[in-house]
């Protein structure tokens, strides 16, 4: 498979109509796989609370569009604000295990988002409110 601008329009297309205005397209073969690979299409205005995984690190490079990755303390304030720009040559972050971090998306953007698996939905403890 080829990650070109057919697909990214193909799941912009499909974040656009979905109430979380974002998508994910999965690379990986299942939820159990070691590495988790995906194409995540985020718009302006998609809630995603700030949260942490625990037990991975993570890495985002962007494919287009422009948002902040912003990480946080573990009262909540803000510590660190990264840029993601393909234009200005900012093309990604890793985001270490335990970090708390949320987005900002500044206009429609895709990345690819790469962390350990298998797959674990965030618990609780693992969302700032």
């Amino acid at each position: 498979m080829i990650i070109n601008d057919n697909l990214l329009d193909k799941v912009t297309s499909e974040a656009e109509a979905s109430p979380r205005l974002r998508m994910n397209y999965n690379l990986h073969d299942s939820l159990d796989a070691k590495a988790q690979r995906l194409i995540n299409v985020l718009l302006p205005g998609t809630p995603l609370p700030i949260h942490r995984h625990r037990h991975t690190a993570e890495t985002y490079v962007i494919l287009r569009g422009k948002m902040f990755v912003v990480f946080y303390n573990d009262l909540g304030g803000q510590i660190e604000r990264f840029l993601l720009d393909p234009r200005q040559g900012n093309y990604g972050v890793q985001i270490p295990a335990g970090q708390w971090h949320g987005i900002e998306v500044i206009e429609p953007s895709a990345i690819l988002e790469v962390k350990d698996g298998p797959y674990t939905p965030l618990e609780p403890e693992d969302m700032l409110v």
